[in-house]
């Protein structure tokens, strides 16, 4: 028998209190389902509104890269910093412990190595299998202007479609070959064009000149690409101006896994992206990383 003690008019329904109906953190991501929104807040912190994604994906066309010889020995130690981590699916299924690791932005696009023309690429890894994986959004490369343009935009577009019908967000990487100028009309250009097309959120380069260009004209969250390996300290400037310039977070790798001190990199630059310290102060916290830096105390 139920319990009918329970129904007597004595229950408070805050008659005087609205419906709370709070909107998304996120640039243009009021509209998603609830699902994409949940996993993108996976990806992106809801305090900062700002990522620190780990990218360990270079495999996926050029091999073993300096630092990526050895995943569990470089990278697994460095998972409790990153925000989320960007690999392949054979990567996530053979060395990253599902027990504690971040969320996984799961490559998704693939076909040539660097032997080869880079922009044909086609899609290398099913919605289904990313849902398998428990991934929080799946990564796409996109070569605007590159010979294979119009095949990589439709492997994004066919991603794109899939995501919506399981609720998985899709990251269009845009790819700048050696014959495309990283300036702010390109990225301009290479971000609008994907965001338009449906991806969730965009990964590019930075640019000295006009990056806040490229991220007021971009209507989804933008994350900025390490790209090569720098000095530490110009690492970290080029993180706090792409933020300082409306970067939602940072995509880096070899910034990172190739530095002096792995560990003590990804904790700098997470306070440059998270609590906005400065990057002297971050590289003053790289080379003793036992102090405190910002407001957090991140050791």
């Amino acid at each position: 028998m139920p319990d009918v003690d329970d129904l007597k008019d004595t229950k408070n329904f805050h008659l005087d209190t609205p419906a709370r109906n709070e909107a998304f953190f996120l640039k243009g991501s009021g509209a998603l389902d609830w699902g994409m929104q949940n996993r993108l807040a996976r990806v992106f912190s809801p305090a900062s509104g700002r990522t620190v994604m780990l990218a360990i994906d270079h495999g996926y066309f050029q091999g073993p890269t300096t630092g990526l010889e050895r995943v569990d020995l470089s990278i697994v130690p460095l998972l409790p910093y990153a925000d989320a981590l960007m690999t392949t699916r054979g990567m996530v299924r053979s060395t990253i412990p599902p027990a504690g690791s971040p969320p996984i932005v799961l490559r998704a696009s693939g076909g040539p190595s660097i032997l080869k023309e880079l922009s044909d690429e086609q899609i290398a890894v099913s919605m289904e299998d990313a849902a398998r994986i428990n991934a929080a959004a799946v990564a796409v490369q996109v070569f605007i202007g590159g010979e294979h343009e119009t095949q990589s935009v439709h492997n994004m577009t066919r991603l794109v479609d899939a995501g919506q019908r399981y609720g998985i967000p899709v990251l269009a990487v845009t790819a700048v070959g050696k014959e495309l100028t990283r300036d702010a009309r390109y990225l301009r250009l290479a971000t609008r064009i994907c965001a338009e097309l449906g991806a969730h959120f965009v990964k590019t380069y930075y640019c000295a000149e006009g990056f806040d260009t490229v991220t007021a004209a971009c209507p989804v969250p933008l994350v900025m690409a390490g790209g090569k390996k720098l000095p530490e300290l110009d690492a970290l400037t080029m993180a706090y101006r792409a933020i300082e310039d409306g970067a939602a977070g940072v995509d880096m790798g070899r910034n990172i896994f190739q530095s002096g001190d792995p560990a003590a990199m990804i904790r700098a630059v997470s306070a440059v992206v998270h609590d906005s310290v400065k990057p002297q102060a971050a590289y003053d916290h790289y080379l003793t990383p036992s102090r405190p830096a910002g407001p957090r105390g991140d050791a």
